[in-house]
């Protein structure tokens, strides 16, 4: 092994970041045309692929861009697997794994316009979404007292849809909201125009125009913005955009498209004479109507006048038979009168025999008896019951002490608590006593206390 030139032996991120420097600078733009191959979308938002042709493949890499207003998407339409396309890009290389690579910041379909397949994947997305649907369709009103145009104010469209709005109907109001319908501010004019349409006074159906022009110059009525714009317009939307062989995602969402904006005019407006013409005959058709119906109308009036009756000979008729009436009426009254009459003297009869005033007497009786034997016993009772008061007081009395006191007997208590005194030990010498005699009581104070004394049988 030949080591006489070891001072150029590099490590292998040494050498990977010298190829990087040589391909970065020899190949600072290149275009690449192949086929999109083994397309990922990791949730970075980056896009990886290879772009691959018969013989030979690279890897390629779209960086996510934060400023997009949808990431995927370059020059106007969305990378597909299996899409030829060319790529503008610069070629890189990626050091941790030593593979070369192309970071590509432009993107063009092959044998297809940008703008045409731009145009083609979003009209797959909106019909998917259902933009294009007819049940969300709204109808246009017959006459519309004002008409809102979103187009430039100069040039031949204004001219035409006014032109045709008075021949029409003259008296029809048209609101002008002018826009720029060419270039990159076109879109978001277009959008604040309908936006404002949808609060102006009156406005009742919206025509969207311009003249024809390429796809680059129809591209405004392209956008998704001005597309969802449409779709959220509470008030009808007329699309004239191009000619009649021309179609764009505005008059695929729109309510109506028109094969030019004259066309509009002439679908947002009735004819004045065609209305007037309509009118008179239907005018016509109401006075023949009402001639035919005033005649009927008399034909029947006079078969029903032949088949009335003289109302002198009706109220004849209802004469006597109101005399008839009124004498079968006196001579059921009459039975009746008689009926009841008869009704009522049987129940008098009835009643009589029912009379409850013998019964009163004899229950009158029957209580004045039943009062005296009552107060007789009442009598007999409280005589008896006041002999048993007698002998229970008598012997209460016999059983009282008051009555033992009038016999001779004292009742002593001890001071201060009032004991009763039986035994001489309940008290001693000095200590002071209440004597209750039959009548009165006396106050004393021990001097000598007397023990009891037995005779020798238990008694004192």
């Amino acid at each position: 092994m030949d080591r006489g030139n070891m001072r150029d032996i590099l490590t292998v991120s040494k050498l990977n970041e010298r190829i990087k420097s040589l391909l970065e600078e020899g190949f600072a733009v290149v275009w690449v045309e192949g086929e999109v191959s083994n397309l990922r979308r990791p949730a970075s938002g980056h896009i990886y692929f290879t772009l691959k042709d018969a013989k030979s493949q690279i890897r390629a890499v779209i960086f996510r861009n934060p400023f997009a207003r949808s990431w995927g998407r370059t020059s106007g339409f969305e990378v597909e697997e299996g899409m030829s396309v060319v790529c503008r890009a610069r070629l890189t290389v990626y050091p941790p794994r030593g593979e070369y690579q192309l970071v590509v910041d432009a993107v063009e379909p092959r044998g297809l316009g940008v703008l045409q397949k731009a145009f083609e994947q979003l009209k797959v997305r909106l019909e998917a979404e259902g933009l294009f649907a007819a049940v969300r369709k709204k109808p246009l009103p017959f006459l519309p007292a004002r008409i809102g145009v979103v187009t430039s104010p100069t040039g031949a469209v204004i001219r035409d849809i006014l032109t045709v709005t008075r021949r029409r109907f003259p008296s029809v109001d048209v609101l002008i909201a002018a826009v720029r319908v060419q270039g990159t501010e076109a879109p978001a004019e277009i959008i604040r125009a309908l936006g404002d349409l949808q609060i102006a006074q009156g406005v009742e159906v919206i025509i969207l125009a311009r003249g024809g022009g390429s796809l680059e110059d129809l591209a405004p009525f392209n956008d998704e913005g001005v597309a969802r714009a449409i779709a959220r317009s509470r008030i009808p939307v007329i699309s004239a955009v191009g000619h009649e062989t021309d179609f764009t995602i505005a008059d695929f969402t729109a309510d109506l498209r028109a094969a030019t904006p004259s066309a509009a005019a002439e679908l947002a407006v009735p004819l004045r004479a065609e209305l007037m013409e309509s009118i008179e005959t239907l005018r016509l058709r109401l006075i023949r109507c009402r001639r035919r119906e005033t005649e009927r109308l008399r034909e029947r009036l006079a078969g029903l006048s032949g088949r009335l009756r003289d109302p002198k000979r009706r109220l004849a008729d209802m004469r006597i038979a109101l005399d008839e009436n009124v004498e079968r009426m006196r001579i059921s009254l009459g039975h009746l009168r008689a009926v009841r009459r008869q009704e009522w003297l049987n129940l008098a009869a009835r009643l009589e025999r029912l009379n409850p005033r013998l019964r009163i007497i004899a229950g009158h009786t029957l209580l004045g008896a039943l009062g005296k034997a009552l107060s007789a016993v009442r009598e007999k009772q409280a005589e008896q019951r006041k002999s048993r008061v007698g002998s229970a007081i008598a012997l209460l009395d016999s059983l009282s002490p008051l009555a033992v006191l009038r016999r001779g007997y004292t009742i002593t208590r001890r001071l201060p608590d009032g004991l009763t005194l039986r035994r001489a030990e309940d008290v001693v010498a000095g200590q002071e006593v209440a004597i209750l005699l039959a009548a009165g009581s006396l106050h004393a104070k021990i001097t000598k206390i007397f023990k009891e004394q037995s005779d020798g049988q238990g008694k004192i």
